[in-house]
């Protein structure tokens, strides 16, 4: 049995309610999971004031409604799924170590924020700072997969170590910004300052970017990692080219102003 949520109205202010979690409701009976504590503001209140709750000890969750107000769902689940039909707020995912989120609408900021395992999908626009560091920490995200079928804002991938974060479509200023490891794969390009103060990592264009000065051109080529890639994305309708006849990647290291290691690759199409 899942547990399944419906938003009752949205909340006038932010509501933080990081006990939408599998690991918080998987053993709860349903009048425990309806008592658990939410803050709507500066105030406590139990889940079921904003929720209609059906189901009981399940680590499966579904969420209905308008909730982009609603903050943390998911945060450092280890297990399990969320499903979400509609928006989400703040951090959604953030400091997850494994189990699934899927939104069928778009989420706010900070999407898996020094995540350490998982997988979230989201099917529509996203906001800045996916997979990134918090304000003051040195690490973003250690591991796991953020795939975003739409746009994206700012700092996507921002201080990353290892995972991978794909955008269907296009991301605004500072895209792996301070980045230290891992795979961003931009379907639709970037706007300015991609790989700013980059470390290590990479990040692959399907479409032409504005290059920083400190990015020096190395070579066209094709990876052969390019072709894992591609073949473990087919399972969510992703194709990166990869064969000569389809083209090459041009291949610039960066930024050397830090100095770093990191590499932008752009397709050039045959």
């Amino acid at each position: 049995m899942t547990v399944t949520l419906h938003l009752k109205q949205p909340p006038s202010v932010p509501l933080e309610a990081e006990v939408l979690s599998p690991n918080v409701m998987a053993e709860l009976s349903n009048s425990e999971i309806r008592s658990l504590v939410v803050y709507h503001g500066k105030r406590q209140v139990p889940l079921e004031e904003f929720f209609d709750v059906e189901g009981e000890r399940s680590d499966e969750l579904i969420l209905h409604g308008e909730l982009t107000k609603v903050r943390m769902i998911g945060r450092a689940m280890s297990s399990g799924s969320i499903t979400v039909h509609g928006s989400v707020g703040m951090h959604l995912g953030a400091r997850m170590t494994g189990g699934s989120i899927e939104v069928h609408g778009d989420a706010s900021d900070w999407i898996g924020a020094e995540m350490m395992n998982g997988f979230i999908h989201v099917h529509g626009n996203a906001g800045g700072q996916i997979g990134a560091a918090y304000r003051g920490a040195l690490a973003g995200m250690k591991n796991g997969t953020i795939i975003v079928d739409g746009a994206a804002g700012l700092e996507v991938g921002m201080r990353m170590r290892r995972g991978t974060i794909i955008l269907g479509g296009p991301a605004v200023d500072f895209t792996g910004l301070q980045m230290k490891g891992g795979t961003i794969i931009l379907l639709s390009g970037a706007e300015i300052r991609t790989g700013a103060w980059m470390n290590r990592g990479t990040i692959i264009s399907l479409k032409p970017l504005q290059m920083m000065p400190t990015f020096a051109y190395a070579s066209d080529f094709n990876p052969t990692f390019v072709n894992v890639y591609t073949k473990r994305l087919k399972q969510f309708g992703i194709n990166l080219p990869f064969t000569a006849s389809q083209g090459a990647y041009q291949r610039y290291s960066g930024d050397l102003s830090v100095p770093g290691k990191g590499e932008i690759l752009v397709w050039q199409p045959a």
